[in-house]
């Protein structure tokens, strides 16, 4: 299951385990214009754990997903 809210600044989506095996934490994704956070809690310390990609990154994801395995470099557009 996941929900989508549209704040202000950022697409905020969170995804929520509901398997029945031993569920994970909630991860909440904010997408910025710059850049996308991922948020997990830590279930033993119960700090928010932060992952910031760019959005260069978040484009090399998203290809890793579908390629086998192997190094790549993605050909970007020059920035103004």
């Amino acid at each position: 299951m996941f929900t989508i809210e549209h704040d202000f600044d950022a697409t905020v989506i969170t995804l929520i385990d509901e398997g029945s095996e031993a569920l994970e934490e909630d991860v909440t994704i904010l997408a910025f214009e710059e850049c996308v956070v991922l948020e997990q809690e830590d279930p033993i310390s119960g700090d928010v754990i932060r992952i910031s990609l760019s959005m260069g990154q978040l484009a090399d994801l998203a290809a890793a997903l579908d390629l086998p395995e192997g190094s790549y470099r993605l050909k970007r557009p020059p920035t103004p």
